[in-house]
C-alpha cells in the first residue's frame, strides 16, 4: 500500500494504536494532575516535569512526550472536578478517573470498555479470556480499514495494554485471570459522567441506570 494511502486511512479512522506507547500511566497522570491543580499553565507543568524528571524516564525527550500525553488526557476529561479528584482522592478513586480519561482520549479504549467489558456486566457474564480481546480486535479490523493495516506486533501490543488496564483497575486479578471482578464506580466519577452526558460509559464501570 502506498504511504499516502495509509495516511489517508489513518486520518479517516477514529482509532489509533497510541496506547502501545501511552499506556495507563497512573503515576504520571496523578503527578500531572497535581501540578495542574497548583494553578500552573500547561507549559509550566511540562517544564516542571522535565526539569525535575518527575516521571523518572531516561531521556528528556521521552519525559516531555509523556507529559504532553498526560495533559491531553486531562483535557479530554473536560471537568476540573475530576482533575482535582485524580490529584487528591485515594488511589482507587484516582485510578478509576484515570481510566475514564483514557477512554475519553482513545476511541479504542472507549469502545473496548463499553462494548466488551460493559456488555459483560450488563449480561451478568463474568467470563473473560484472550478470546474476548481477539474478537474485539478482529471486529475492528473488519469495520475499519486503518485498523486492518496494523501489523501483528502492533495488534499483540494493543491487546496486552488493554489487558493490563483491566488488571491495574482490578477488573482482573491478573493477566491470566478468567473472570471479571465486580467493580464499584466512585461517586465523583458517576456524577461527572452523568453531568457530561456520557451515560453510555457507565456500564464500563458496572453501573446501570
Amino acid at each position: 500500500m502506498l504511504e499516502k494511502d495509509k495516511i489517508a486511512l489513518r486520518d479517516a479512522s477514529p482509532y489509533n494504536a497510541a496506547i502501545t506507547r501511552e499506556q495507563f500511566l497512573f503515576y504520571e497522570m496523578r503527578t500531572t494532575a497535581k501540578l495542574v491543580c497548583e494553578g500552573l499553565s500547561k507549559e509550566e507543568v511540562t517544564e516542571r516535569i522535565v526539569k525535575e524528571n518527575l516521571f523518572q524516564y531516561p531521556t528528556e525527550k521521552s519525559v516531555r512526550k509523556m507529559a504532553y500525553a498526560c495533559l491531553r488526557r486531562l483535557d479530554a476529561l473536560e471537568d476540573t472536578s475530576l482533575v482535582q479528584a485524580m490529584a487528591n482522592q485515594p488511589s482507587d478513586v484516582s485510578k478509576q478517573i484515570c481510566l475514564y480519561a483514557m477512554m475519553k482520549q482513545y476511541r479504542l479504549v472507549w469502545d473496548f470498555m463499553i462494548t466488551v467489558v460493559g456488555s459483560k456486566y450488563r449480561n451478568l457474564d463474568t467470563s473473560f479470556s484472550k478470546v474476548d480481546l481477539n474478537t474485539y480486535i478482529l471486529r475492528l479490523q473488519e469495520q475499519d480499514d486503518w485498523v486492518a493495516t496494523w501489523s501483528d506486533s502492533t495488534v499483540t501490543k494493543v491487546k496486552q495494554v488493554l489487558a493490563k488496564i483491566l488488571v491495574e483497575n482490578e477488573y482482573l486479578d491478573s493477566l491470566t485471570a478468567d473472570h471479571l471482578n465486580p467493580v464499584l464506580i466512585c461517586g465523583v466519577l458517576e456524577n461527572a459522567i452523568r453531568s457530561n452526558g456520557d451515560d453510555i460509559a457507565l456500564p464500563a464501570f458496572n453501573c446501570f441506570v
